[in-house]
């Protein structure tokens, strides 16, 4: 190995922790104007061919989904694999899965940032975008899951044309409440922090179009005294709102299992296992979406080996605490003395669907302890192929919940196979088209970095140097437009 290379890994490396200074989450820059630069760039210059071919193949999976749905609703929900005593299917498992997904935005977005923690700077905005996103992918399977889908609107607190008022004792109406929550301020929350910088891309705008429909999204920001309290003291406030949705919306999904009366469903374990699977899931999907999009756009430097290294270390203690729920169901199956419940777990591991059983304990349980090891963790094939792996086992957990519970209830005279049909596998397939194509068009047109966060958690901002600001205050923004400018 040549010196150069050697230098240049060195430059690049931060992981390594030193008593006498905090590793820089900013690399080998210590100017404002880089990191303008640098996430501006990914907007204004030319559109790549790479992301062109990435759009259209994700759009087509978009059209099959939307297809798909067209298809369901002109023919009937016998087009899917449900039955009797299977009544929920893909669909169920889908919103549970696309619901969890969204997690690790609002963790990394309101409670990291509640609790200083730094490091999130460079990935909350990826974090809050892939949130909507699954959010969006989440609510359409509720919609179409019900079989009637024209009278979907059913499900709010309105009155209908039949003067029919919901149930408010159905867990469906408590996803409503939980899902549109969760999306409304995690929109807010999104939109909140993206406003200083597009800002920056409406003063960098070189056509009238982009500083015209940039100017309208930053909502007249000037970058004043008064603008940067105003800001930082809404952020705070939906913030503090949003921390609580991480705990209460995963659990209230939770609760369409728990209130039944299923073996294996009717179990107080469910919240805190749904919404640790859920942070698990979120942050895997997180490390998918950056590993290869910091490549891409040559974003090392800003997102670190140790922002990745981080989310590498929760991964690995959010899946033990999805291993210890799996024991713990089991503990808790054997200790109560009932039949039923014993039955259902001895069913899932070893009955008809134990091939989903363990594919979902060996994706979720054995993969993540590779992140022991410290050259696991700073490995980025390796990150990127595992936290792939988390998610196929976080779906497999969705699946194995949902279907092998109902597959084999009280009655052996009713139990059967589901088998998903074609229909079922491009729906679920498409919903990934439709999150990529929001996702890429987010890369295109967004920051994807939050600049003035990351500008804030620079030396030149948190020493005062000469010639910089603090991040607390309008200068901070001002020398970072001026520096990108240049």
């Amino acid at each position: 190995m040549s010196a150069t290379t050697v230098d240049t890994r060195a430059l690049l490396d931060n992981t390594t922790d030193d008593p006498r200074r905090r590793a820089p989450l900013v690399l080998n820059h210590t100017e404002f104007g880089f990191v303008t630069d640098t996430v501006c760039g990914v907007v204004e210059r030319t559109t790549p061919r790479s992301w062109y071919i990435a759009f259209a193949a994700a759009l087509l999976m978009t059209g099959v989904m939307f297809a798909m749905i067209t298809y369901l609703i002109t023919t009937g929900i016998g087009v899917w694999g449900i039955q009797v005593p299977v009544g929920w299917g893909f669909a169920i498992v889908n919103f549970v899965f696309w619901v969890g997904i969204g997690h690790a935005g609002t963790l990394i977005s309101a409670i990291l940032f509640l609790l200083r923690q730094k490091w999130r700077t460079s990935i909350n905005r990826f974090a809050e975008g892939m949130t909507i996103f699954a959010v969006v992918c989440a609510g359409i399977f509720p919609g179409i899951h019900v079989g009637r889908m024209w009278v979907a609107y059913w499900l709010f607190p309105v009155p209908n044309q039949m003067q029919m008022w919901p149930n408010f004792r159905s867990p469906l109406l408590w996803d409503v409440f939980a899902v549109g929550t969760y999306a409304t301020v995690s929109l807010l929350f999104w939109y909140m922090g993206m406003i200083p910088d597009l800002a920056t891309l409406r003063d960098r705008a070189t056509t009238r179009l982009r500083w015209f429909v940039y100017g309208v999204l930053s909502l007249g920001w000037r970058s004043s005294n008064r603008h940067w309290h105003r800001f930082e003291m809404a952020y705070l406030l939906l913030a503090a709102l949003a921390t609580p949705l991480v705990l209460s919306v995963h659990s209230v999904v939770s609760f369409d299992f728990a209130v039944s009366i299923i073996p294996g469903w009717h179990t107080t374990i469910f919240p805190p296992y749904f919404v640790a699977g859920a942070i698990f899931s979120g942050f895997a999907m997180v490390v998918t979406l950056v590993i290869p999009t910091r490549h891409f756009f040559k974003l090392g430097e800003i997102i670190t080996l140790r922002h990745l290294e981080n989310m590498s270390k929760i991964m690995l203690a959010t899946g033990m605490m999805v291993g210890l729920a799996y024991s713990t169901e089991f503990f808790i199956a054997w200790y109560s003395g009932n039949a039923y419940e014993s039955f259902t777990f001895l069913n899932r591991a070893f009955g008809p669907y134990a091939w989903a059983y363990w594919i979902m304990v060996t994706c979720n349980v054995v993969v993540p302890q590779i992140f022991w090891s410290k050259r696991m963790r700073t490995n980025l094939v390796v990150m990127w192929i595992a936290s792939i792996l988390i998610n196929v086992g976080m779906w497999f957990e969705r699946f194995v919940i949902v279907v092998s519970s109902l597959s084999r209830d009280y009655l052996p005279t009713s139990w059967g196979y589901y088998r998903p049909t074609i229909i079922d596998v491009l729906t679920f397939a498409g919903s990934f088209g439709l999150f990529f194509t929001l996702f890429l068009l987010f890369v295109r047109f967004l920051p994807i970095i939050g600049m003035a966060e990351v500008k804030g958690v620079m030396p030149a901002a948190l020493h005062g140097e000469p010639g910089h600001g603090d991040y607390h205050g309008d200068v901070v923004e001002r020398v970072g437009r001026r520096g990108g400018a240049r």
